[in-house]
């Protein structure tokens, strides 16, 4: 430092940095506390060697932040070496700012300069550069600092080993993670939910409970994140299960819990449990929670509340683009598609812009209505007006939309000059539309893409032998039936679920097994002579098996939905509205039923079926035709 201060002072003297004898109008005083970078600092310096003062004047932590990044990363160091104070802390101060600033990256370059210079890290240093690590999600610059845990002893330091495993978990690296976890000394209850969020988040949801139920001590964040994992990895009942394990150990619920659960209950249907979490949630004071109402938005939504949902919207004080799009698509799947190109225009006026999740919302609005101008126009304004790129469930919609309107044309032109590869929803959209216009020639061309994009796919199998049956080609039909059977490919099993006073209630087509079986059998004869005399004729040709007429009929009063709503005439009060779930679509003469029963019981009946809600009340359904 010495040979630095003679060459200061020779400058001085040559007067190359321009030093003036500081007086107490000279603004070279101000220029040792306020220097701007290195040059201004070297004048510093060299200001206080002329006069004879101490660099202890020097703001020792802008002498490190202004050399941190630059070449003269070692004139600090001769300066805090020169005055005898340690330099570490100044560095993992800048370290601090630097990882917790917006240019995360600088924290790394300044790591890299501190071992460039011999610096030694101590807990400090590993602690600020795991977090810029796990920020950038470097496990490069993560493995290095591992190795100074173990060379400098630090493996007893949980902070440390914790920030570690989040590091490497966040990095993918599960394998070290959970090395480096079993071989922990010590663990504390911060280290056990680390690894269960982890491990949940990479869907392996039994080793996350694995280790959850080994804990000796949780809190409200190791309950948190299994429920959160358990929803995530679609063990929505699970889910829920652990919550109410959770409630009878006393622990109360926060914010990020009632999200979780509430989507478990999205998930499940299960309107009841969701208002109680609902309740549960404005007595907490979480009304004013924008995820909360965003949550409870969609929860509504598949339960087959609108009205509830809306209300949940307008007492809203804050809303976010999520809560614009959670609405409009609230009101798309439940047939309202006026409603939800309505409140598309409002929510433009209050001047948030839309995202790809508005316009799915519009187009899926558009779609189910047969709305063919609307969903052209808003198509075409994604790019035009908001600068956004259609992406492939954009393109889906558009096909579902022109293919089910008859413009198979029109669809198969718009697939051919996708700028994406088309996928399997894409072409088993345009299948579904030939299937409507019994277009048999377009709907081959499709199966022929299928085959090689989803050839496990039972649906589209079964949608290409209906449409060969439907036109008579019946060993076509066998054909497809016979591929489908070569190559493995099993028909799901049709399920309908029904919620009566917090149990739930699983029908399959033809069940005989329930406890009611009987006599829900013969509520439906009853119901079905009621049914006739509303002019209700079954519709046998949705039924594609080679039976009589009178078997094809039987067939067709034992879908599951047609058994959930009768249990559910039979064990709720009148006037409830029924509310059903089915798996997959609700087929053209259960539709027609429940329209038909809808108006003979003077009920509201909800079915939430694979695409969408059907809301059926006085003989009507919300959507605008069974397409």
């Amino acid at each position: 430092m010495y040979g630095e201060v003679r060459v200061y002072a020779e400058l001085t003297r040559n007067n190359e940095y321009n030093v003036q004898t500081p007086t107490s109008q000279n603004p070279n005083t101000t220029l040792i506390y306020h220097f701007n970078s290195p040059f201004e600092l070297k004048q510093a310096v060299a200001i206080l060697i002329k006069t004879n003062k101490p660099l202890t004047l020097l703001p020792l932590p802008r002498v490190s932040s202004i050399c941190a990044l630059t070449p003269n990363f070692p004139l600090a160091q001769q300066i805090f070496n020169y005055i005898n104070y340690p330099e570490i802390p100044l560095w993992n101060t800048c370290l601090r700012n630097l990882a917790e600033g917006n240019n995360v990256i600088d924290a790394i370059l300044l790591f890299h300069q501190m071992c460039s210079y011999n610096v030694m890290p101590d807990s400090f240093t590993c602690s600020f550069v795991l977090k810029a690590c796990v920020q950038l999600l470097d496990i490069y610059y993560g493995r290095i600092i591992h190795g100074y845990i173990e060379k400098l002893g630090f493996q007893s330091n949980l902070v440390l080993i914790n920030a570690l495993l989040h590091l490497y978990g966040s990095c993918g690296a599960m394998v070290d993670a959970l090395q480096l976890f079993d071989k922990m000394p010590q663990r504390d209850i911060v280290s056990w939910n680390i690894m269960i969020t982890l491990l949940a988040k990479k869907g392996d949801v039994d080793g996350a409970f694995e280790l959850f139920s080994c804990m000796s001590e949780r809190n409200l964040r190791s309950w948190t994140a299994m429920i959160t994992g358990f929803v995530h990895c679609g063990k929505a009942k699970e889910a829920i299960r652990l919550f109410i394990e959770m409630e009878e150990t006393g622990l109360r619920a926060n914010e990020v819990t009632v999200v979780a659960v509430l989507a478990a209950c999205a998930d499940l249907g299960s309107l009841e449990f969701g208002k109680r979490i609902h309740e549960y949630s404005n007595k907490s004071g979480f009304r004013r929670n924008v995820h909360v109402c965003n949550t409870l938005i969609d929860m509504y939504i598949k339960c087959g509340c609108l009205e509830a949902a809306k209300s949940v919207f307008e007492e809203m004080k804050e809303r976010t683009i999520v809560s614009w799009s959670a609405m409009i698509q609230g009101l798309a799947i439940h047939g309202q598609a006026d409603e939800a190109l309505e409140l598309f225009n409002e929510m433009i006026k209050t001047g948030m812009k839309p995202n790809e999740v508005t316009f799915l919302g519009i187009l899926h609005a558009c779609s189910h209505m047969g709305l063919i101008n609307e969903g052209r126009e808003s198509f075409a304004s994604m790019s035009r007006d908001y600068k956004i790129s259609p992406q492939i469930e954009h393109y889906g919609c558009m096909v579902d939309l022109l293919s089910r309107a008859g413009l198979l044309e029109d669809a198969y032109e718009l697939i051919t000059n996708m700028p994406i590869k088309p996928n399997g929803v894409i072409w088993g959209s345009f299948l579904g539309g030939c299937r409507i216009q019994k277009n048999v020639e377009m709907a081959e061309e499709s199966m022929r893409h299928l085959g090689i994009l989803d050839p496990l796919n039972d649906g589209y199998y079964i949608i290409m032998s209906n449409i060969y049956a439907e036109s008579k080609r019946w060993e076509d039909a066998a054909r497809v039936r016979k591929l489908m059977k070569d190559r493995g490919v099993k028909k799901t099993p049709g399920w309908s679920t029904i919620t009566i006073a917090g149990g739930t209630h699983e029908f399959v087509a033809g069940d005989d097994n329930h406890p009611q079986a009987e006599e829900i059998f013969k509520r439906w004869d009853k119901l079905l002579e009621q049914m006739r005399l509303k002019g209700y004729v079954p519709n046998t040709s949705v039924v594609l098996l080679d039976m009589e007429e009178n078997e094809k009929e039987e067939y067709l009063y034992r879908h599951s939905e047609k058994l959930a709503l009768v249990f559910g005439l039979m064990n709720t009060k009148s006037g409830e509205t029924i509310r059903i779930m089915k798996n997959l679509r609700v087929c053209e003469d259960c539709h027609a039923a429940f329209k038909v029963i809808s108006e003979i019981v003077k009920r509201e009946i909800v079915v939430r079926d694979r695409n969408r809600f059907h809301c059926f009340k006085d003989g009507f359904c919300s959507c605008k035709d069974y397409w």
